[in-house]
């Protein structure tokens, strides 16, 4: 009989680990706040490094639940330190605060109809990638967390972090000035995690993708330097834009033929060329600027050698000069393997294993990558499409929609993940 309780008290002790603390009285007491807080933030939208309200609103939900707050990292950034009632290790969990220059068109009842200013111009301004919902729900995993010191073995580290569409030209921002201006340190972070909505995965859904998750997004420049002349005398000029033409034919041909596709999918994409004044002027020079999507290290490398080289060689054929400036705007979004192997059974026990669902790589990017460089991190995709629906809108765009059904979830993963995190053995 002894041993018959020994091992009935092991399976129950076993049961309890295996589902969790139990905090479903809390979850279900937070739901409306969040919906309510994501409704507000999505009401009134800013763009980034502006985001002075939705600050505000964060930072003073923080300090209510007596979280350690820090205010104004990377411009606009908040981050909230809440240390648990036993030690251990650190954990930062992530949520981005900017709106978009968008128009909102629809018929909510908490629709935007924000204006502002965006490179001279004058644009709605709309939540349209689903960072109100991030918000709101970092905010409620705060307040759960902070009613529940006894359970934190260590400290959770919550960044609302800026810009991750990316600052204004001329300013510096999002992920990459947070990390530089040492929001990982002081605790230092051992972890990080993060998520986005999504609104064509529908609600109670959650998709991942161990390693290279989102691309590395590169923009680049080049120039191209010809010979003006009459249009009706080519042979008296060198024309800069048949040059481009051939260049970006040549630049397909890197990803058609040099690629290694079965591995990851590679992008070049030309989106602008400007070149020339009249119908009848072969002019002196040409620009085209286009971005770079890559989800492996070693292409990303070879993809921008062999452009250089192309770009270069492809002009000098022709007669003329061309140059191929490349920036970095993310790095590779890549879940950790190790991380993200261990924490599967979090979300698979709050979701149910069967809606947990490995995916592709997204060509897309997020700046979360700039954690991950310093850091182990794990992201991951939330459902946010009404289930049933055939024509869910895409992300940046108008008439982009998400189901605050999809919230809770969200709410319960990042709280989870952080608690079973840290209850890890060091």
């Amino acid at each position: 009989m002894k041993s018959l309780n020994t091992l009935l008290l092991l399976l129950l002790c076993f049961s309890l680990f295996a589902q969790g603390p139990n905090l479903e009285k809390d979850y279900e007491a937070i739901e409306g706040k969040v919906i309510e807080w994501r409704r507000d933030i999505h009401q009134n939208p800013e763009l980034s490094n502006r985001e002075f309200k939705t600050a505000k609103k964060i930072a003073d939900h923080l300090i209510a639940l007596g979280i350690e707050v820090q205010t104004g990292v990377a411009h606009t950034g908040v981050v909230g330190v809440l240390k648990g009632d036993k030690p251990g290790k650190v954990v930062a969990l992530r949520a981005d605060i900017d709106a978009l220059p968008v128009t909102e068109r629809n018929d909510l009842s908490f629709k935007s109809t924000v204006t502002s200013e965006f490179l001279g111009e004058k644009v709605g301004v709309m939540h349209a990638c689903g960072h109100d919902a991030h918000t709101a729900i970092l905010m409620g995993v705060a307040e759960i967390l902070a009613s529940n010191k006894d359970k934190i073995n260590g400290t959770v580290k919550f960044i609302f972090q800026p810009a991750e569409e990316g600052p204004p030209p001329g300013e510096e921002g999002g992920a990459l000035l947070m990390v530089k201006e040492g929001v990982l340190k002081n605790p230092d972070v051992d972890a990080i995690f993060g998520l986005h909505i999504n609104s064509q995965t529908p609600v109670g859904m959650i998709r991942f993708k161990i390693g290279g998750t989102l691309a590395a997004a590169q923009s680049f420049t080049i120039k191209v330097k010809g010979k003006q002349s009459h249009g009706s005398q080519p042979w008296a000029g060198v024309d800069p834009i048949l040059i481009s033409a051939k260049i970006i034919d040549g630049l397909q041909t890197i990803i058609s033929r040099e690629a290694n596709l079965t591995n990851e999918a590679a992008v070049i994409t030309v989106g602008k060329i400007k070149s020339g004044v009249r119908f009848n002027i072969i002019p002196e020079s040409a620009e085209m600027i286009g971005t770079i999507r890559t989800l492996d290290y070693g292409m990303k490398d070879h993809i921008n050698k062999r452009m250089k080289e192309m770009v270069a060689t492809i002009a000098k054929a022709y007669g003329g000069e061309a140059t191929c400036e490349i920036k970095d705007a993310t790095d590779i979004t890549f879940n950790d393997p190790n991380l993200t192997t261990e924490m599967l059974p979090t979300l698979k026990r709050v979701a149910g294993d069967e809606r947990v669902i490995a995916q592709k790589a997204v060509t897309g990017a997020e700046d979360f990558s700039y954690y991950q460089r310093e850091v182990p991190g794990f992201f991951f995709f939330l459902g946010g499409m009404t289930p049933g629906n055939k024509t869910p809108y895409p992300h940046h765009t108008p008439d982009f929609l998400i189901d605050d059904s999809g919230l809770l979830l969200g709410v319960k993963a990042m709280t989870e993940l952080a608690l079973d995190y840290l209850g890890q053995a060091p």
